[in-house]
């Protein structure tokens, strides 16, 4: 009888705690309706185009959280603050086309005098529960604050490294316009933006926003959810092309054929931004590896490749810097140009820029 009014106590409390705004909505109504429309949305939920299952073949959620809590790598963290520039951004040449990355998949870029901001999280964690995934020391530089009004704000999925609502909240006054896909739309509007900021997509519809600008909503390889529920909304990717450029903006995606199909449709893209971090053999389906990071680039015809969703929190069992330099020495094999600033550093995104292997600093390796 102990345990069973444990139990329910313990089940109340997390449904209780889960009532929290941060949590966001489930899309309901006439967004809902929408959904339901949709040629990628079955039984229930979003599908991918290729049979995607959470955890690869041999692996079970009983192993994988045995590894998370006894088989971490003990460089998993980085053993000094993490080197960082901060950009004026509220004083950039208008005239400048640059990209400003803040670490794990968020930036900022100023293209063709238009600005945008990508999977913006600055509150310092990507949790509900923010001691289980705080960021690493030193890359926490930007504030809301530090922006300019952003024209618009593109979120590729609503998992916690990607949708924050702290952050959310302190710039929907900044913010123009809202581009994501499908469903998400549901918890921006929870938190307080208006519908007519929010253009939601599905995959291979298009956003024209005039005068040269235009978003293609194309697919990943995912899944989303912010609590119990799995996939009611829609995860994107973009081909953002402007009046002078073409980049393609990957968000989180397992390795598919998708990639070739966008790059045959849209390609060739001055730069492709794809995730490069946060990967293992067990969850391979959902999350590339380095090596076939770079080949994706190749798939989408992409000039150079920005390896992000690295370098800001720890989300799985590698080194924190083990990306970035399996990337770097692929690449290599791979001949792709590589794009590797440090958080807040500078991009001009129509010059030749050469980077120094900032991660490799003897200093940021934990002690052994």
């Amino acid at each position: 009888m102990i345990i069973f009014v444990l139990l329910i106590l313990l089940v109340g409390g997390v449904m209780l705690f889960m009532q929290q705004p941060k949590f966001g909505k489930q899309p309901s109504g006439a967004r809902l309706e929408r959904i339901r429309k949709s040629p990628n949305y079955r039984d229930g939920k979003f599908q991918n185009l290729s049979y995607t299952p959470d955890l690869a073949e041999g692996s079970s959620y009983l192993k994988v959280m045995t590894k998370f809590f006894f088989g971490k790598s003990k460089y998993n963290i980085p053993g000094a603050v993490i080197p960082s520039q901060k950009t004026d951004l509220l004083h950039l040449n208008p005239k400048e086309n640059v990209l400003v990355w803040f670490g794990h998949s968020s930036y900022f870029m100023q293209i063709d005098g238009k600005t945008f901001l990508v999977d913006p999280v600055f509150s310092g964690s990507a949790s509900p529960v923010r001691f289980t995934t705080p960021s690493f020391k030193g890359t926490d530089v930007y504030k809301v604050e530090d922006f300019p009004a952003i024209d618009y704000l593109l979120i590729s999925h609503d998992h916690w490294d990607h949708l924050d609502y702290e952050t959310v909240l302190k710039l929907k006054s900044k913010v123009g316009r809202v581009v994501t896909g499908l469903g998400t739309g549901e918890h921006l509007e929870h938190w307080g933006y208006t519908p007519e900021t929010i253009i939601e997509k599905d995959w291979n519809e298009e956003y024209n926003a005039g005068n040269g600008f235009i978003f293609n909503i194309t697919p990943g390889r995912h899944f989303s959810g912010r609590g119990l529920s799995r996939n009611r909304a829609m995860w994107v990717s973009f081909v953002v092309q402007t009046p002078t450029m073409k980049i393609f903006i990957g968000g989180d995606s397992g390795y598919d054929t998708h990639f070739r199909q966008i790059g045959e449709k849209f390609g060739p893209f001055d730069l492709a931004i794809l995730e490069c971090g946060q990967y293992n053999e067990a969850w391979k389906y959902i999350h590339m590896m380095p090596e076939e990071t770079v080949t994706a680039a190749h798939d989408l015809k992409a000039a150079k490749l920005m390896p992000v969703h690295w370098s800001k929190f720890s989300l799985a069992l590698h080194d924190w810097n083990e990306p970035v330099q399996r990337a770097v020495l692929e690449a290599g094999k791979q001949h792709m140009p590589l794009v590797t600033p440090m958080i807040g550093q500078k991009v001009n995104l129509k010059e030749q820029q050469i980077f120094t292997e900032w991660w490799n600093d003897k200093a940021l390796q934990p002690e052994k």
